[in-house]
């Protein structure tokens, strides 16, 4: 089923077996259905026991980036409130102020190489569990997504939205039990965690798993894989190897790419360089996968093709009315794979459906004469770094509560390799001499490092137009 970094085999048995012992330790705690457990540690075969261990359970499931910062963390635990936190253990004693603040039951820790606390308790349990039995609508998982005030928003994902949803890619993309996935996509994220793994375990496929991105060892991999699943900067780091060719890529059916927009550039060179051509696709954290190129039939640069089965989409005004053929517009989706709601924001679910139950993704698209979806744009303003989502209030926020600083915006810009590189125009106070690299380093003590904007450049204003807003188009234009 799955070899690790190491080339050690674990196989389904081993998963069911571990995942049954993880599942016992939980329940062991006290843990009630419902009950949510936060997870922020590095992606290990531990850490996949641990995600079916906690659903096999019953329980609510929490990843969370591990470069989130102990001030980022305090909120989502606040808004959580999980029965248990599961950490790392180098980051067990900052935790510990957490717990005690936030009345947490429980703190174990895991590490990558599936030693800690949690682990420990896990060995001594039996391999054997009954699954708790839940409804397709219970929750399953939670997920963190800022907004674009800078509040992150708990998104509820159901049994029914992550079970819908995979059995749609299995067959839309072909999954049978003789692939091999390349797996070396963190699984804190919905690309990761959901998109790659349950194609894998619906289908009985087998995976060659890695940490993370490394060019050398996912070429190593490749000629012993059948499908590969990235963001953009991973196919654009493979071909800046002038030795990457299609002889790594005989044995290769299928590569995927989502997350982030994929250039024309990298779709064509890709193509022209191993002869096979990328299938982008278009999801969110709130749907799961929304449409995709075909399988069969011709995949466009550019667009994230037709809707999936199951899965309706439409384009629309501001007033939820759908637009004319070749408009642009606002992207609405509704379908089984549409999240539940934001967890515990009544108000901004009402706000984010429609009355006839569309969710109103923020993305601007528009569909062509053969149907084929492109997005154009992000309404939300966000900026998505390497396949992470970045939300700019958030980082201006901070900004704008800094010592010296008048007002700043944020945004992002054409970066070859991340695909959009986070940047801020800071705006000084009169007489106040501002360090840029000091401003970043301040940043970096208080959020995830791919938030802290690559680069500063200090501005005497910030452009408005009649109406006071900033005009971060002019900004973007005009950046050098």
């Amino acid at each position: 089923m799955l070899t690790d970094e190491e080339g050690r085999l674990h196989t389904y048995a081993d998963l069911d077996c571990e995942s049954a012992k993880y599942a016992n330790a939980l329940l062991g705690l006290g843990l009630k259905p419902g009950d949510r457990v936060s997870v922020q540690i590095e992606k290990s075969v531990e850490n996949l026991w641990l995600y079916l261990a906690t659903l096999r359970a019953g329980l609510v499931f929490h990843p969370l980036n591990t470069a989130y910062s102990e001030q980022e963390m305090a909120y989502f635990l606040e808004n959580a409130e999980p029965a248990l936190v599961i950490c790392d253990p180098r980051k067990e004693h900052g935790y510990r102020a957490l717990r005690n603040e936030l009345g947490i039951s429980h703190l174990l820790t895991l590490d990558s190489c599936g030693g800690g606390s949690f682990a420990g308790l896990a060995a001594g349990q039996a391999n054997q569990f009954d699954t708790v039995s839940r409804k397709s609508d219970d929750l399953a998982v939670l997920l963190y997504s800022s907004g674009t005030t800078g509040r992150p928003k708990g998104i509820m994902l159901t049994h029914e939205n992550l079970r819908s949803n995979a059995a749609v890619l299995v067959e839309q993309w072909g999954f049978v039990a003789e692939d091999v996935l390349l797996h070396c996509l963190p699984i804190f994220h919905v690309h990761g965690l959901f998109v790659a793994l349950h194609c894998v375990l619906m289908s009985g496929a087998s995976m060659e798993w890695l940490p993370g991105f490394d060019r050398e060892k996912v070429r190593e991999r490749l000629p012993k894989c059948t499908v590969m699943m990235g963001v953009p900067t991973y196919y654009t780091r493979l071909l800046a190897d002038p030795d990457f060719d299609r002889a790594e890529c005989s044995s290769m059916r299928l590569f995927i790419s989502g997350s982030a927009p994929l250039l024309e550039e990298t779709f064509n060179t890709f193509s022209a360089r191993t002869g096979h051509i990328i299938l982008e696709r278009y999801g969110m954290s709130e749907t799961g996968m929304n449409s995709a190129n075909p399988m069969q039939g011709e995949r466009r640069a550019g667009t994230v093709g037709f809707p999936l089965p199951g899965t309706e989409i439409r384009i629309c005004s501001a007033n939820h009315e759908p637009v004319a053929e070749h408009d642009i517009g606002e992207i609405e989706v509704r379908g089984p794979n549409v999240f539940a709601g934001y967890w515990r924001m009544p108000e901004k679910t009402r706000e984010d459906f429609t009355d006839d139950g569309w969710f109103v993704t923020g993305d601007q698209g528009r569909i062509d004469e053969q149907g084929y979806l492109a997005i154009v744009g992000r309404s939300k303003d966000m900026v998505i770094t390497g396949g992470l989502n970045v939300y700019p209030k958030e980082v201006e926020s901070l900004l704008n509560g800094m010592e010296g600083v008048a007002e700043s915006a944020v945004f992002g810009v054409p970066d070859d390799d991340f695909g959009e590189a986070v940047v801020a125009a800071v705006v000084p106070e009169k007489g106040f001499r501002l360090d840029p690299d000091g401003v970043r380093l301040e940043l970096a003590e208080q959020i995830a490092k791919f938030k802290v904007p690559k680069r500063i450049q200090l501005v005497e204003s910030l452009p408005r137009n009649t109406m006071g807003k900033v005009q971060k188009n002019l900004l973007r234009d005009g950046w050098t």
